[in-house]
């Protein structure tokens, strides 16, 4: 993933953390209008966190690179997404998966003293087809 360019975040933070990882997943999603989609298929998803904060924590971290992929790739990998409990009763679309991705990190992060904060998720589902989600911008 070197080299890849994500679109950036505006902000007057101090720090800007961004966490590249990557995991593969099967999803369908169900509705016959998704076409070929509403099968079965597999993605190995690319995923760039953007996450900036004023103040650093104790070992001098915005927040653990180690801890954010546990979160995710801990989570998603190897999965049948729509069989996760957090996916239920969601149609696991590139566009909600980021969503969620965002929930599941910024629910992390509020629970932080140093309160650092998710701006951007861009999840890559193929090579040319990408999400970028950002909460509550």
């Amino acid at each position: 993933m070197i080299g890849q360019i994500y679109p950036q975040v505006a902000h007057s933070y101090r720090f800007e953390l961004n966490k590249d990882m990557n995991f593969s997943s099967a999803h369908y999603i169900p509705d016959e209008r998704a076409g070929a989609c509403a099968r079965v298929h597999g993605h190995t998803y690319f995923l760039n966190l953007t996450i900036a904060g004023d103040t650093l924590d104790e070992l001098g971290f915005l927040v653990n690179f180690s801890v954010l992929k546990k979160l995710i790739h801990g989570r998603f990998d190897h999965q049948l997404l729509n069989e996760l409990p957090e996916v239920n009763g969601i149609i696991p679309s590139t566009e909600k998966m980021a969503e969620l991705i965002y929930t599941i990190v910024q629910d992390y992060l509020d629970k932080l003293d140093n309160q650092p904060k998710c701006l951007q998720v861009f999840l890559r589902e193929t090579p040319t087809s990408y999400v970028l989600y950002r909460g509550g911008l």
